[in-house]
């Protein structure tokens, strides 16, 4: 049996009154069974619960929605965006830089299909900061916070993305206003916003044949289910009639209805059916994990979620992007790898143009940080390798509505730290919120009830507006 402890979600009604505050064991089996979509092991009548409870922004910019592409373990930027042709061969690596259709803007050779589209993204080589392990280098990136503990999982600021989820958590348009193919970020996570900033989550692969969001299609099988859902529902508004009453005497039945107009919504099933899409499109994707993905994400933005987070990571023999060189040499290791990203990246960024999505819509390609310049070698393997470098990364963004074909700021000679347009990643942040129309300014209470600050730094990047 598992206990649904709302402690961490429901701060301020605590605060307004604890003893409303009702809770009761629901076995996993049956919420399984009955359909939730297990956010934190809550029910969705209680996330839209929640997001009623709480005071949210209505930006001019609600309509605009990000898709990042998370690329956890810190891709190397003298292997992708940031090539040192001329740095001695231990730092340079083995491959060498082609032209693209823009001047000046020079990728990696095993990305071909980016030197086409390269006047429709910039690329930001000046990005850096000092947190130098995974969990808290990816929570300073993604939080705008450096972490006390940098080696942990979980974040103890919440994420830009659950940051947007709840500054929409009253926008509904039929579809998840947060979707994410992973939980939770490594070193990420919704922090004090609680449900309100978790996503819809969708893990399966798309690339498979039997690829369906669980409890979105309506059919025969599905239809002895209905029932047990809103069984469920009801069973768990009942059971927190107390914090109805808390918060004001809130309908269950607008709540229900809710969260069924969610889960049967034609809309929801329509936008998670990739299958709508023609065979040339998902072929121009790439027919696997990581372009079927991509392609999911522009139909989710499309169909108007705000905030899609497609994490690339497992291909073949690859993991993450934490290329040291134990798991295989770094040239091996990309020459496996890019030509995926290659196609899923392009594919996505020139079908956003196509369908007149650039203005609404940002994308945002980037990892934890980068890779250190000097190739090391690992004792048992003797393959290169990177190891973890902060100092300096490459950072892919487009679309947005804003002037693309840049390459903002440069690094030295063995892109080893930035020396001209030097930024932090909360200027990153800042140029998101700004984009998304989300008050810089915005605060949010903390579990002691204290006013945080959604970023406590950071100014968009001129470039990028």
């Amino acid at each position: 049996m598992k206990t649904l402890d709302l402690r961490h979600d429901w701060v301020k009604i605590k605060m307004h009154d604890r003893r409303n505050i009702c809770r009761g064991p629901v076995s996993r089996r049956s919420v399984l069974q009955a359909g939730s979509l297990l956010l934190g092991g809550l029910g969705l009548g209680d996330l839209y619960r929640l997001r009623a409870q709480a005071e949210s922004v209505r930006p001019n910019g609600e309509n605009n929605a990000v898709i990042l592409v998370w690329l956890e373990g810190g891709p190397s930027q003298l292997e992708t965006y940031d090539m040192k042709p001329r740095a001695p061969a231990e730092y340079r690596g083995e491959f060498l830089p082609i032209e693209t259709v823009v001047p000046g803007l020079d990728v990696c050779e095993l990305l071909p299909l980016h030197t086409k589209i390269a006047d429709k993204f910039n690329l930001i080589r000046s990005i850096s900061h000092d947190v130098a392990d995974h969990p808290g280098a990816a929570g300073r990136f993604l939080t705008g916070r450096r972490p006390q503990n940098i080696s942990d999982p979980v974040s103890k600021f919440p994420t830009v993305e659950s940051i947007v989820a709840k500054s929409r958590e009253n926008r509904h348009v039929g579809i998840p206003n947060y979707i994410s193919n992973e939980r939770r970020l490594k070193g990420g996570g919704s922090a004090y916003l609680g449900q309100a900033g978790e996503p819809f989550v969708v893990s399966a692969d798309p690339n498979s044949g039997q690829f369906q969001v669980q409890d979105l299609t309506l059919d025969e099988q599905f239809a002895g289910r209905l029932d047990d859902r809103v069984t469920l529902l009801r069973g768990l508004d009942r059971l927190r009639e107390g914090l109805d009453r808390a918060a004001g005497g809130a309908s269950n039945d607008r709540f229900q209805q809710q969260a069924l107009d969610l889960l049967t919504s034609d809309k929801t099933a329509a936008a998670f059916d990739i299958r709508r899409e023609s065979m040339s499109t998902r072929d121009r994707y790439g027919r696997n994990e990581w372009g079927q993905r991509a392609l999911l994400a522009r139909r989710l933005v499309e169909a108007g979620c705000s905030f899609v987070t497609v994490q690339m990571q497992k291909m073949g023999a690859s993991v993450t992007w934490d290329d040291h060189g134990d798991g295989g040499s770094i040239p091996t290791l990309m020459r496996a790898r890019l030509p995926a990203f290659d196609q899923a990246i392009s594919a996505l960024i020139a079908d956003v143009y196509e369908r007149g999505l650039d203005k609404q819509v940002m994308i945002v390609v980037a990892g934890e940080f980068g890779r250190a310049p000097l190739l090391t070698y690992r004792p048992k393997s003797r393959a290169p390798g990177r190891d973890h470098w902060p100092s300096a990364m490459s950072v892919l963004v487009s679309g947005g509505g804003m002037r693309t074909g840049q390459v903002i700021g440069t690094t030295n000679a063995k892109a080893e730290f930035p020396i001209d347009r030097p930024h932090d990643p909360n200027d990153l942040l800042a140029s998101i919120y700004h984009f998304l129309g989300i008050d810089l300014q915005q605060t949010y209470p903390d579990l002691r009830g204290r006013p945080m600050p959604i970023l406590p730094t950071g100014k968009p990047i001129p470039e990028l507006s």
